[in-house]
C-alpha cells in the first residue's frame, strides 16, 4: 500500500485560498475594508514567517461569519469557488493527483485551511479524504470562531493524519510508501516523518533545507 498526502495552499493551488477568502469577503461587503486587509495580511505574514498563532487567526478570519445563517455561507462558498478558485486550479497539479488516484494510492489532503474553504475545493480536485482545521458550528450551522480538536497545523498535522490512520484500522508504518508534497517550512514535521517529502513549489526557505537534505523538489508552476 502507498499513502501519498498533498498540502493545498501554495503546493496544489498557486496562492492562499484562506487569505484569498479574506479579500473576498471583504469584497462582498461581510468586513471593513482598512481593518479586515490589516489584520488578513498580518496573520499572512506571521503564516510565512512560520509563527502563526493559528487560534488567534482562526477568531480572526471567521468573525465576519459568525453571524451568517449555513444557507448564507453555502452560498458565498459557492461564488468564491466558481470566481476564485477554480481559475487557480491548475492542469498539472490535477494531474499529479490523477496519477497517484491512478495507481491505487489512497490520497489525502492535509491543509491547516479550514474545512468551510477546503472541502468543495478537496472537490474541485477529486480528493475524497480531507483532513483540514475544522470550524467548531453550532446546531444551527453557524460558525462560533473556535476550532474543534487539534488544529491541522505543524505538527498537528501528523496527529490528524494519525488519528484519521487510526480510525480506518491503518498506521503510517504500515505503507510501503508514504509521499507528502508541500511547499511550507511550516509542514516539516510531517515532511520529516514521511518516507518520501516532496518540496513543491517550495520557498526559498524549504528550497534550502530539500536541497541540504536531498529531498525531490518539484515547480508544477511557473
Amino acid at each position: 500500500m502507498k499513502l501519498t498526502l498533498f498540502d493545498l495552499d501554495g503546493t496544489l493551488l498557486p496562492g492562499d485560498s484562506d487569505h484569498a477568502f479574506g479579500e473576498w469577503i471583504i469584497g462582498l461587503g461581510w468586513a471593513d475594508r482598512d481593518s479586515f486587509q490589516r489584520g488578513n495580511d498580518a496573520f499572512f505574514a506571521d503564516y510565512q514567517a512560520g509563527r502563526l498563532d493559528i487560534h488567534a487567526y482562526v477568531a480572526f478570519a471567521t468573525a465576519p461569519l459568525r453571524e451568517r445563517t449555513a444557507a448564507e455561507l453555502e452560498a458565498v462558498s459557492q461564488g468564491y469557488i466558481q470566481q476564485v478558485v477554480q481559475p487557480m486550479v491548475h492542469p498539472a497539479a490535477l494531474s499529479l493527483v490523477r496519477q497517484h488516484q491512478e495507481a491505487g494510492d489512497l490520497v489525502a489532503l492535509v491543509t491547516a485551511t479550514n474545512d468551510f474553504i477546503t472541502r468543495p475545493i478537496a472537490g474541485l480536485f477529486g480528493i475524497e479524504h480531507l483532513l483540514a482545521t475544522e470550524l467548531v458550528r453550532d446546531q444551527a450551522g453557524r460558525v462560533l470562531g473556535t476550532i474543534a480538536g487539534e488544529p491541522c497545523f505543524r505538527e498537528g498535522k501528523i496527529v490528524r493524519v494519525q488519528q484519521w490512520l487510526a480510525a480506518r484500522g491503518q498506521h503510517l508504518a504500515d505503507f510501503e510508501r508514504c509521499t507528502f508534497y508541500s511547499d511550507s517550512t511550516n509542514d516539516l514535521p510531517l515532511l520529516e516523518r514521511v518516507s518520501h517529502p516532496v518540496a513543491t513549489n517550495p520557498g526559498p526557505a524549504l528550497l534550502h533545507v530539500a536541497q541540504d537534505r536531498h529531498w525531490p523538489v518539484l515547480k508544477l508552476f511557473t
